[in-house]
């Protein structure tokens, strides 16, 4: 493994884990991360005294001194008494007919589609509960982008917030535009506040179902998410009448920079390092329901007797969402832009950053239904005693607009007749015309952990581990700007102990294999490419079989807790690339790594000099 910028053993080492002693995740109920008696009772003192004042909120890690910043929530002078400054504006929620996809774009020549967004932060109540949010063109979620595999992609981003910004279009290969991948640190040095940039891109063949999101430090949490879907006449699914986009996210009502900071709070959450925030609710389309104080529902009125395309994606922070509607069976057709054998599911968990593709027939008795989103509760650490556990939409067909499903059916969904399929399991995919990956012939290896950091800080920060190293983000460059000129002999360049960078100078079928030695589930995404699975198993990876059969190709999966994981993905695609874990509070704490694919074309890059001029005004967090 060739690597630039090695962790400082006095810093950043975690200790080593254990994983053939662990228990098995099957047998975790509610995850728990590993207890330490702390040193001082003051620490405890501090984190209840904090998540009592804030209903869980603080401020960022990693956030400039401004007095103005997003990280100084409920300090601003003209704070309405709940943490919510009285100037930001109303962020809306779009109608429910922004889900319904175009029916005629398919057949439209290749043309170049132009979006304007402005980010800035916002006031909004997605669920009935006020919070602070950070929202595109006023409202949450953002704007659908819909084009052709053909396209091209022209976004002009204004930042009208306080910290430096980026956007990122996930799952996109950016082939020879990494610079516009959007993301902070890395491939820029982000939007500095009151500028603007403009993202310019292709989809090089991409087609299918994903997501934009910002990608600086927590913004997304606040509302930064919109739906991207790429349409193919070659795409290998079978036909339907509608198409539909459902973003579904967990929701927090606290401000995610003051979440982050009691998240790093010496002790951490309920007294237990690690413990992630849990969500007060959730949301599908920008519309969630918190106890009595909002009683609407996103709702689509269908045609019966057709069937519909429903586009699932998880635009959250930290759970997976079980997707299900009531009295009807779904049709698994995609998932993360790959074409699958079709197959019948009950239900769909949607890990954060995943998408899949479903189709509905409204061939049913004619009425409403209760469309669920129920947040995965495996993964609280502790109890949030007024979470909304369950969101809820409605579909109907053959009613009026108007018509709601019965009520008395929200806490006790009707089961499907006996014989109906069960839930999704993710290792039924099957890519349409695959086959075997392609043998490796590049290997890395690392592992995953959540530790204290050494040295004298040991008790002030749990961070994530990518075998020794927590990344944090560059300030002044970025990982392809520092790179850029640079005169060694692969191209490649020297970077600080928070980053850990794989150089690949050249052409390579990459293996990764990854031990998982955390006991909480990881979702990854890889930037720029998809990969095969071809191998996943408890415990560490001691040369087990893989299954190299028609292994499935996406861009994100989950790494279940205390297992290895082996993934193979072709580097060709020259650029600097992340791959990280897609919860938000992670990969905050550092859970990030980065290949480095064919320096020495990336070092001919054509980057605009006005994003390298931007550095020096922007501030990652």
């Amino acid at each position: 493994m060739s690597t630039s910028g090695t962790s400082s053993p006095e810093h950043k080492v975690a200790p080593p884990g254990d994983l053939h002693n662990a228990s098995a995740p099957g047998q975790r109920t509610t995850r728990s991360r590993r207890t330490l008696v702390l040193g001082s009772i003051a620490a405890v003192v501090v984190v209840l005294a904090l998540a009592l004042g804030l209903g869980l909120g603080l401020g960022l890690r990693h956030h400039h001194d401004n007095s103005d910043s997003s990280a100084s929530a409920g300090a601003s002078s003209g704070d309405d008494g709940n943490g919510i400054p009285s100037s930001l504006a109303t962020a809306g929620t779009p109608d429910s007919s922004a889900a319904f996809l175009s029916a005629d774009i398919i057949n439209e020549a290749p043309t170049t589609r132009t979006y304007q967004f402005i980010v800035a932060e916002g006031r909004g109540a997605p669920d009935g509960v006020e919070k602070r949010m950070i929202v595109v063109n006023g409202q949450f979620p953002g704007p659908t982008i819909e084009a052709n595999t053909g396209d091209r992609i022209v976004v002009n981003v204004t930042n009208n917030l306080p910290n430096a910004t980026a956007i990122h279009w996930h799952g996109l290969f950016q082939r020879n535009t990494n610079f516009y991948d959007g993301t902070a640190a890395i491939t820029q040095c982000g939007i500095p506040p009151g500028e603007s940039m403009v993202y310019n891109f292709t989809f090089d063949g991409w087609m299918g179902s994903t997501w934009w999101h910002a990608h600086a430090g927590t913004q997304y949490t606040d509302g930064v998410t919109g739906a991207l879907i790429v349409h193919a006449k070659n795409e290998s699914v079978p036909t339907y009448d509608g198409d539909l986009a459902i973003q579904m996210a967990d929701l927090y009502h606290g401000f995610s920079p003051d979440l982050l900071v009691l998240y790093h709070t010496p002790g951490g959450l309920e007294g237990t390092p690690g413990n992630e925030p849990v969500p007060d609710g959730g949301t599908i389309n920008g519309v969630g329901q918190y106890g009595s104080a909002n009683s609407s529902f996103f709702n689509v009125t269908l045609a019966p007797n057709k069937t519909y395309r429903l586009r699932l994606i998880n635009t959250g922070s930290f759970v997976a969402m079980r997707f299900a509607v009531d009295g009807h069976v779904l049709t698994v057709i995609e998932a993360d832009g790959t074409a699958v054998t079709p197959f019948d599911v009950s239900a769909v968990s949607v890990a954060v950053a995943q998408r899949y593709s479903v189709l509905l027939r409204t061939n049913g008795t004619a009425g409403a239904y209760w469309m669920r989103a129920a947040l995965d509760q495996d993964a609280f650490t502790y109890d949030n005693p007024g979470v909304q556990t369950e969101v809820r939409g409605v579909l109907r067909y053959g009613v009026d607009n108007g018509t709601l499903p019965d009520v008395a059916l929200l806490d006790n969904p009707p089961s499907l007749p006996d014989g109906s399929p069960g839930d999704l399991d993710a290792d039924s995919l099957v890519p349409v015309g695959g086959g075997p990956a392609p043998n490796a012939t590049f290997s890395v290896y690392f592992t995953i952990s959540m530790q204290y950091a050494g040295g004298p800080n040991y008790l002030s920060q749990f961070l994530s581990f990518i075998n020794s190293t927590s990344w944090e983000p560059l300030q002044g460059t970025s990982s392809l700007f520092a790179h850029l000129g640079n005169d060694t002999t692969d191209g490649s360049a020297t970077y600080s102990d928070t980053q850990l960078v794989t150089t690949i100078d050249e052409p390579h079928v990459v293996e990764f294999i990854i031990d998982n030695l955390d006991d909480g589930d990881h979702p990854f995404h890889l930037h720029g490419h998809k990969f095969w699975i071809v191998g996943t198993g408890a415990g560490r990876y001691e040369q087990q079989a893989l299954d190299n059969t028609a292994p499935m190709l996406r861009d994100t999966l989950v790494i279940p807790a205390y297992t290895y994981t082996i993934l193979r993905f072709v580097a060709d695609n020259p650029g600097f690339w992340a791959f990280h874990c897609h919860i938000q509070w992670h990969m905050a704490a550092g859970l990030l790594f980065q290949v480095n694919v064919l320096p020495s074309e990336s070092a001919k890059f054509d980057v605009p000099q006005y994003m390298l001029d931007q550095c020096a005004r922007a501030v990652n967090q």
